[in-house]
C-alpha cells in the first residue's frame, strides 16, 4: 500500500515533462526565466518614461535621471538594492551645486529618490518589478527643513514694486509681472502659461494652469485686466490667441530667465532682497497671508488654488470657499470693485 501513492505523482511528473517539451520549454529556460532578460536597463527605461510623463514632471526630474543614467545606465531596473539607492542619493547630495540659498544638498537627495520612485512606479505598472520588491520605497527621503520664506512687510513690497518700475530694460513688463503675482498669488509657471485665450474680460477672470496640471479661474482687478489686454495688443503680432501672453519688447515669449534677471537686478538695488534671497514665491506668501488674516483659511486656500485632500483634512470639503468670495478678497486687496462682487450684492 505504501507504493501506490507514488504512482500518480510519477505519472503527473511525466505529464508535465511532455507538456513542457511540446511548448519548447527546457530545464535551462526554467533556470533562467525570460522575465529577467526582459527587464530593461536604466538608460533604456528613463527614455521611455521621460516620453510618457507630463512636461512638468520631465522638467523636474530630467537632471536627476541624467545622474542616474550616468551611474547605472547599463544596469537592469531589478538590480539596485535600497542600500545602493541611499548611497547614490548621498553622492548626489555631496556633489550638489552650492548656491547662495543651498541647504546642504538635501533637496538634491530628495529629488534623486523621487526621480527613482517615478521610474519604479512605471516599472511596477509594466510588470518589470514586483511592488513588494520596489527598492526605492524602502529608502526614506531626507526630512524637509522649514521654509525660510515669509510674508513681506508692506514697505518692502512697495520698495520692490517701485524699484522694478524705474530700473531695467523693460520696466513695463516687470511691473506687470509683479502686479499679476501680487493680485493672484500665482506661481511662475501659471504666469508663463497664461495665454490671450485665458482672459475673460467681461468677468475679469484669468485661467491659470499650474503644477499638477491644475486649472482654475482666478479673479483680477479691472485695471490689471486692461494692462494684460494692452500688453497682448502691443507685443503679440502673431494673432495666435493660444500662444504665450507675456512677451518681451521684440515679441518673443518670456521665460524663467526674466524672473532671474528681475530679482538679480532688484537685489543689486535693494541689498536686503539679495541677502534674504527674495523671489517671486515670497509675493505668493505675502498675498495669501494677507487674505488669510482678513478672510479666513478657506478663502486663502481657494485664493491659492489648493485643492489637495491632504493639506487641510476632511473639514475643508465642507468649508470650501467659492469664486465670488475670492473676488471679494481681491476687491479688498486692490481697492477696486470686481464684477463678481457686484453681481453677488445684486442677488
Amino acid at each position: 500500500m505504501t507504493d501506490h501513492p507514488q504512482i500518480p505523482a510519477a505519472l503527473d511528473l511525466e505529464t508535465v515533462r511532455v507538456v513542457l517539451q511540446r511548448l519548447g520549454i527546457t530545464a535551462e529556460t526554467l533556470g533562467h526565466p525570460m522575465r529577467e532578460r526582459d527587464v530593461p536597463t536604466f538608460a533604456d527605461y528613463i527614455d521611455r518614461v521621460s516620453e510618457a510623463v507630463s512636461a512638468g514632471t520631465r522638467r523636474a526630474y530630467t537632471s536627476y535621471w541624467r545622474r542616474i543614467r550616468d551611474a547605472w545606465g547599463e544596469r537592469r531596473l531589478d538590480e539596485p538594492t535600497p542600500l545602493e539607492i541611499k548611497h547614490l542619493a548621498e553622492q548626489v547630495k555631496d556633489n550638489a551645486v552650492v548656491r547662495s540659498n543651498s541647504r546642504g544638498g538635501r533637496t538634491a537627495a530628495e529629488h534623486t529618490i523621487a526621480a527613482l520612485r517615478c521610474l519604479y512606479s512605471h516599472a511596477t505598472a509594466d510588470g518589470y518589478v514586483d511592488e513588494s520588491n520596489n527598492p526605492s520605497i524602502r529608502v526614506p527621503k531626507p526630512r524637509r527643513l522649514a521654509s525660510t520664506r515669509r510674508a513681506l512687510a508692506d514697505s518692502q513690497l512697495v520698495q520692490i514694486i517701485e524699484t522694478a518700475g524705474i530700473t531695467g530694460n523693460d520696466p513695463h513688463l516687470d511691473s506687470l509681472l509683479l502686479r499679476l503675482h501680487t493680485e493672484t498669488a500665482c506661481r511662475r509657471g501659471g504666469a508663463l502659461a497664461l495665454r490671450p485665450v485665458d482672459l475673460d474680460r467681461a468677468q475679469c477672470l484669468i485661467r491659470l494652469r499650474e503644477k499638477g496640471e491644475t486649472v482654475r479661474w482666478q479673479p483680477v482687478s479691472p485695471t490689471l485686466m486692461q494692462h494684460l489686454v494692452r500688453h497682448h495688443q502691443d507685443r503679440d503680432t502673431s494673432g495666435d490667441r493660444r500662444g504665450p501672453l507675456l512677451r518681451y519688447l521684440n515679441g518673443q515669449p518670456i521665460t524663467t530667465r526674466r524672473y532671474d534677471y528681475l530679482w538679480q537686478r532688484l537685489g543689486a538695488h535693494l541689498p536686503w532682497v539679495a541677502a534674504q534671497q527674495i523671489s517671486t514665491h515670497w509675493i505668493r506668501h505675502t498675498t495669501l497671508t494677507w487674505v488669510e488674516r482678513r478672510f479666513g483659511y478657506a478663502v486663502a486656500r481657494a485664493f491659492a488654488g489648493h485643492n489637495g485632500r491632504s493639506d487641510a483634512g476632511t473639514t475643508s470639503t465642507y468649508v470650501r470657499a467659492h469664486l465670488d468670495e475670492v473676488a471679494e478678497a481681491l476687491a479688498a486687496l486692490t481697492g477696486e470693485p470686481h464684477p463678481l462682487t457686484r453681481r453677488t450684492s445684486q442677488t
